[in-house]
Parts: structure tokens; sequence; C-alpha cells
């Protein structure tokens, strides 16, 4: 397919989401066509790309289509990032000032950790350019704290294909030592990077939950070894976990914390 027609695709696609959403009652077939002015080849196969992925569901009982469930998983992520960026932002600020380190915040996409907002005292480019940027859940803290609230077979399943790049001295390698760091990392309530992530630095992190007590995001600060040899992963962790359930109270969990 050229990429005109791709483009043509995608055009048409979108046109049919958007008719669909003014349609309380659904469309049928010949509908979507004759307002759209498709072909009817081209809307049968661009609706069953849309009901595989669950953005459109088909009535069998009166052959009409509408808006499926797909659209609520997509925009809860998205407002519940909105929300939890929201909630954050003081309590990371706060955690930033009382540390005098860069404080990270990360969710899960998929078998990576995305970062969508951090907290430093020195403005620098650097702020900026992090957001988005993803890495291996494998090796940072943010990562490994993301994946405490899954289980062990749910955590081999998802990184079945990961290639354990050694990235620090201390990088973890296979998913048997990944998996005994993190059963570690759930007794204690954070995780960490010891020089996994990049040489000569540490981090800690601790998971952010949500009102159903799933793990939502993550909460971290890192800091240099060589400029800072008498922070201790323990003592910052304390501080991490704080703020941590500090956001996850606010995003309606209530369950045990060391809140303040």
């Amino acid at each position: 397919m050229s990429a005109v027609l791709k483009v043509q695709s995608v055009d048409r696609t979108f046109d049919i989401l958007e008719f669909l959403s003014e349609e309380q009652n659904g469309a049928t077939l010949a509908q979507i066509t004759e307002q759209l002015a498709l072909p009817k080849s081209t809307a049968h196969r661009l609706l069953g790309v849309l009901m595989q992925r669950e953005f459109v569901r088909k009535n069998t009982d009166n052959n009409r289509y509408r808006l499926g469930p797909g659209f609520i998983s997509l925009c809860s992520h998205y407002l519940n990032s909105l929300e939890l960026k929201t909630e954050s932002s003081p309590f990371m600020e706060e955690l930033s000032v009382t540390t005098g380190n860069v404080v990270f915040l990360g969710i899960r996409q998929k078998n990576k950790m995305v970062y969508i907002d951090n907290k430093e005292q020195i403005n620098s480019l650097r702020k900026y350019e992090i957001i988005g940027q993803t890495k291996p859940l494998y090796c940072t803290s943010l990562g490994k704290a993301l994946l405490m609230g899954l289980e062990d077979e749910e955590i081999r399943l998802l990184l079945k294909d990961e290639k354990y790049e050694k990235r620090g001295p201390n990088t973890i390698t296979n998913i048997e030592s990944l998996l005994q760091d993190i059963r570690e990392s759930r007794r204690r309530g954070w995780a960490l990077d010891d020089q996994e992530a990049e040489p000569a630095i540490n981090c800690v992190a601790a998971p952010v939950y949500d009102y159903r007590g799933q793990v939502i995001a993550s909460i971290s600060t890192s800091w240099v070894l060589a400029q800072h040899p008498e922070m201790r992963p323990e003592k910052m962790a304390e501080q991490v976990m704080r703020c941590a359930a500090n956001i996850s109270f606010n995003m309606g969990y209530i369950g045990s914390s060391t809140r303040s």
C-alpha cells in the first residue's frame, strides 16, 4: 500500500469514528457509507480493523455499529496520567527540595517504563527532554517498582522477549535474578537501582497505587555516588515511600501506607 493510500485509510478511519461518536444508537453499514461517501468494501474493511481493537462494536440484532470499550481504556490512561501529574507535582517538588535530588515520575507502557514528569532544583533542558523517554523495566528502580504490582508469572510473560542488556556494573541479566529482586522489593516496599541503569548512579523508587489498589505509577529519586557518598538507599527510600504514599492517598488508595 502506498503512503498516500495509507494516509487516506487513516483519514477515513477517523471519519468513521467521528461519525459514530455522534450516533447514539449506532449506524448501519449503509448509513456509514452514504454519510461518508465511502465504498462499501472500504468501510467494511476499516470497521473490521476497528472491531478487532474493540474501538467499534457491532450489534448483531440490528447490524448497527457503535463505539466500543476500547476508547474507555484509551481515554482512561490519558485522563489518569493528567490527574496523576497534577496530584504528584507538589509531593515530587517537596521530595526534590528535601533530598536535593532529581525526582522522577514514571508509568508502564507494555514492557517499558516511560518518564511522564520530573522535578529538580536546577532548571535545565534535560528537565524537559526526558519526558516521554522510555527505559527498560528490569534495570531501573522506577521500572522495578512498577513490576511490584504484578505476579511473578505476569512478569515472566511481560518480559519473555526482553534482551537483558548490561548497562551498568550491577545490571540484572536474567529473569530469575529479576524475580528475586522484585520479591525483595515487595517485601520492603521499595525498589533499588544500584548502578544497574547507569554506572555510578543509585536510584530508589516506590510504587503509586490507585483506588483499586493497583500500581499505576512509580516515584524515584537518584543521585551520583561520588557526589553524595553519605546518601544511603534505605534512608532515601523512607522519603520516597512517604512521597508515593501521599500521592496514592490522593489517587484514592486507602490501603496501608507510610503517609505523613
